[in-house]
């Protein structure tokens, strides 16, 4: 028996040590049936409930209540502490009450400066309140609530904050997510799944993160930063057939055709299962100038119009896979290794950094920030702001991409990349073969995003096309995050030797007289076959 209670405790323990942000710790009962705001004052735990009108302090380790205390209101809502007093929402009146929780009195009221305050935090010199009917998180004076500065929220139901190092942690309970928000830049850094369905209050006990959900009413302990930068999720095991097929419709003759498809290998979003099979056998898998590891083929004499096909057949686990930034711990670029300096900061054909267009973007887009992570959100805003999507065909190079305002996803990477090797962030980009919807689909036109290198984290997943979104949350997402619907197969700085300014598959061919040749690649997805005797 001790020897089973010692091997619980080491794997709780292990479990903690690799923990990464939004893992639950721990549970409590929450002391109410409709609690909503949290604040932590240094000891205790203080939950607002809205059916008994009161405000609890808990102990964290026992979940005990230890003092209660009449709430200023009749509907309370959000909670926060300043050092000193406890600040509360009343929801009916729309006012922001400030109480001394020893003697239980409210010191000073003022009207909240917005029309459906839901949520409230202490910066150490400041108030923030969120609104979830008009969307805004604000900066507001304790002295009589007036707005300081104001961001749009991360998304439409903000119902819970806290202040956290710089940082808000904001609860969305229609999004069941948490969001890390910037309070210097009003930019969202991060989002992770909320333990419960309702999430509510949040608070920062400087370690842990503590979340009451208004729908388990159970009060839950999070991990904020235990040093665990990636974590996956959702994972679910596909096969994918991807198959070239070219045919010579003549009337000349191809002699030799050769064709590449590059080879996917394990990533932190993806696990393949067995090896990668093709048909016919390559003639030989080689590296190209990124170490991208390419199947090479070889035909001759094709016969004029009949069907050649080279298939590629892959079974795989593809997760999301979310990195989790914390914009302080981000080095200077002077910790940039210098193999990855040589390599992914020189100028290329289709970037052009030097170009008078890329620089002028660059110089609006950055400014005067030197924190790598800041640089590189200013860009993708920058992107953003001034390029639509639009696949029309064509890979033009970056300064005419953004001087007419609209391309395709390799087009936008194209934008990103010149933009941030102009600013001295070393890029490259990453292409795939994408799940189009149902397991069971086809993809025909694929993917291609942007990778940048911060330290300490290394290569972090940006898709600046991914980011049009009208909400802050979803344009988060397009930063460190990689869905478990892309199948990566290259990596690279520019142009290869074989897939040239492709990815994922190239063709070329040596031909005698006039040739039309018809080539088409087509990716196939399937639910993963059971194995025997499942």
């Amino acid at each position: 028996m001790k020897s089973l209670l010692l091997f619980a405790l080491a794997l709780s323990l292990s479990s903690l040590l690799f923990a990464a942000p939004g893992d639950v710790v721990s549970t409590l009962p929450a002391p109410g049936r409709a609690c909503t705001g949290l604040a932590f004052d240094g000891r205790n735990l203080w939950v607002a409930d809205r059916l008994s009108d009161t405000l609890y302090a808990l102990d964290t380790s026992s979940g005990i209540v230890m003092k209660r205390v009449a709430a200023p209101g009749f509907v309370p809502l959000g909670l926060a502490w300043d050092g000193k007093h406890l600040w509360c929402i009343d929801g009916e009146q729309t006012r922001i009450c400030e109480m001394d929780v020893t003697s239980g009195l409210t010191v000073r009221s003022f009207a909240a400066p917005t029309s459906s305050p839901q949520a409230l935090a202490w910066d150490g010199k400041n108030l923030w309140l969120a609104d979830d009917r008009e969307k805004l998180i604000c900066s507001i004076s304790a002295d009589d609530g007036t707005t300081i500065v104001s961001y749009v929220a991360p998304s439409d139901g903000t119902s819970g904050l806290t202040y956290w190092n710089g940082y808000l942690w904001c609860a969305d309970r229609r999004d069941d997510r948490i969001y890390l928000f910037d309070t210097q830049h009003g930019e969202v850094v991060f989002g992770m799944n909320a333990p419960g369905k309702f999430a509510r209050g949040l608070a920062s006990d400087g370690r842990f993160l503590w979340n009451v959900d208004y729908q388990s009413d159970s009060l839950y302990k999070l991990v904020m930063d235990d040093g665990q930068s990636v974590k996956s999720a959702n994972p679910h095991t596909l096969d994918l057939l991807l198959t070239c097929e070219v045919r010579n419709y003549g009337p000349g003759e191809v002699t030799q055709l050769d064709a590449y498809f590059a080879v996917p290998g394990d990533l932190p979003n993806q696990k393949l299962i067995g090896d990668v099979r093709f048909t016919p056998s390559p003639l030989e898998i080689i590296r190209d100038r990124w170490q991208q590891p390419i199947a090479h083929f070889r035909l001759f004499d094709l016969p004029l119009a009949k069907r050649e096909q080279i298939i590629m057949q892959v079974t795989a686990e593809l997760s999301e896979a979310r990195t989790f930034i914390f914009p302080h711990l981000v080095g200077d670029l002077r910790d940039v290794p210098s193999d990855v300096r040589k390599a992914y900061l020189v100028d290329e054909d289709k970037y052009r950094i030097h170009d008078p267009i890329i620089q002028s973007a660059v110089k609006a887009a950055v400014g005067d920030e030197t924190n790598p992570y800041w640089m590189m959100r200013g860009i993708h805003k920058y992107i953003r702001d001034h390029l639509t999507y639009e696949l029309a065909g064509g890979w033009n190079v970056a300064p005419k991409v953004l001087e007419r305002g609209n391309g395709s996803c390799s087009e936008y990477t194209f934008v990103f990349i010149s933009m941030c090797r102009a600013a001295r962030i070393p890029a490259r980009y990453v292409g795939s073969i994408v799940v189009r919807g149902d397991e069971a689909s086809t993809d025909e036109t694929f993917h291609r995003w942007s990778q940048v290198y911060l330290p300490p984290y290394g290569w972090v997943h940006v898709d600046p096309q991914g980011g049009d979104q009208s909400k802050p949350a979803q344009e988060a997402e397009s930063i460190g995050v990689v869905g478990n619907r892309f199948l990566i197969t290259t990596a690279g700085g520019a142009a290869s030797e074989v897939l040239d300014w492709g990815y994922n598959h190239n063709q070329t061919w040596i031909s005698r007289g006039p040739v039309r040749v018809h080539e088409e690649v087509v990716g196939e997805w399937s639910p993963a076959a059971a194995e025997p005797g499942h």
